[in-house]
């Protein structure tokens, strides 16, 4: 069977790789692959899969499947540092979701001001690299494939 995960967010899609942040460069918490905004000023971060937010901080998500398969979303890179400046919470965790839900309205301009970098790292939690094909577009609109895992 495959899981599809759909993008968090807008923009281009780049290689995990290409993250300026070796933790996720490296696939250290998991493969996947990363989503850049570019200069857009407000994000709407939604549910790449369906399934239970078992973790929703003001940067970060985690959504797992009925199945057990944990989707990590990082919206930028060190954006834990902004102490939640710039980020809107539109659930709790615990709670049920489902593909496209908003989760987190990002004002990008703090994290821009303060520095960082607003790429979105989309991760598969304990997921083999493998078993994964990212998508060969360019550029995803929130809620199109992004990942496809056999």
């Amino acid at each position: 069977m495959t899981l599809t995960i759909s993008s968090p967010v807008c923009g281009s899609v780049i290689a995990l790789s290409a993250v300026p942040d070796r933790v996720f460069a490296e696939a250290i918490v998991g493969p996947g692959t990363a989503v850049d905004p570019g200069e857009t000023a407000t994000v709407t971060a939604i549910a790449p899969i369906s399934g239970t937010l078992k973790v929703l901080k003001p940067h970060a998500y985690v959504v797992v499947t009925a199945a057990g398969q944990g989707v990590l979303v990082h919206l930028g890179i060190d954006t834990v540092e902004l102490a939640g400046r710039g980020f809107e919470l539109h659930a709790e965790a615990g709670d049920e979701v489902r593909i496209g839900d908003p989760l987190i309205t990002w004002d990008t301009a703090p994290s821009r001001e303060a520095g960082k970098s607003v790429i979105v790292p989309v991760i598969l939690l304990d997921a083999d690299a493998d078993s994964l094909s990212v998508t060969d577009a360019a550029a995803v609109s929130a809620g199109e494939p992004l990942i496809a895992m056999q």
